[in-house]
């Protein structure tokens, strides 16, 4: 039974066990769930040792308090591998950018695009940023055609979240994936266990047909058809008679 002795006289974000529940009586709930009743806590601590458990605090609200008896170590390390696992499963979204010039030959533009979709397949966001110089600040709607251009060459991955929208000697647009990359995570799963699976029913395939192809062979083995392993036909009764009948 684990025995933690309080110390200090901050607050403790784990749940009371053992000698630090200090009422006079619980509500018990035993390690499969079933329902004890109401017992004093001394008889409480006692089931709890004589059953190798700790005492588990799992409602301290209610009246009386509701009580578990539980390994709190193999809960604790339960507890954590489960927080692993989700915080691996959680995705964080990274804003990526990709900045234009408004006189942008097509060969520059067409690797920008490449970026950016490259983005996008990763579950990122995109920040498309055209950058004015001189005189170009005058002509924003040469802007919004060249962002309204892009946002359609990476429709496929992602969508626009915050439209074109001029900034001093910058016109910034943000386009969004279209699956997180949770979602894509997923979906790579899934895609592994269909090959698997594929895999698998290609093996048993090849047994199975390993198995008949061994079948007919040992057909072929009991019975022989080459010409020094048949005899001919009589048509004489004489020559299918025992040999001890044949002298009569």
């Amino acid at each position: 039974m684990t025995i933690i002795i309080e110390s200090g006289a901050g607050q403790i974000s784990e749940p009371r066990i053992n000698n630090r529940i200090r009422v006079p009586e619980v509500r018990l709930v035993g390690p499969q769930g079933e329902q004890v009743g109401i017992v004093r806590i001394e008889d409480a601590l006692r089931l709890a040792g004589e059953a190798d458990l700790d005492l588990v605090e799992v409602a301290p609200q209610a009246k009386p308090p509701v009580c578990k008896l539980m390994d709190f170590g193999k809960w604790k390390y339960e507890a954590a591998v489960k927080a692993r696992e989700s915080r691996k499963n959680q995705s964080t979204t990274t804003l990526k950018e990709v900045r234009f010039r408004l006189k942008i030959d097509d060969h520059d533009y067409q690797t920008k695009v490449g970026h950016a979709r490259r983005f996008l397949e990763a579950g990122d966001k995109v920040k498309a940023m055209i950058q004015f110089r001189g005189r170009e600040q005058q002509r924003p709607e040469m802007g919004v055609r060249l962002l309204q251009r892009f946002s359609e060459d990476v429709e496929d991955l992602g969508q626009v979240e915050s439209s074109p929208r001029q900034d001093g000697r910058h016109m910034v647009m943000v386009v969004g994936p279209l699956r997180t990359k949770a979602q894509q995570a997923k979906a790579a799963s899934a895609g592994d266990g269909e090959v698997a699976d594929n895999e698998e029913n290609k093996a048993q395939a090849k047994a199975k047909n390993e198995r008949r192809a061994r079948k007919t062979q040992e057909r072929q083995k009991r019975v022989s058809t080459e010409k020094k392993d048949v005899k001919p036909l009589s048509n004489s009764m004489a020559d299918y008679l025992p040999d001890e009948l044949k002298n009569l």
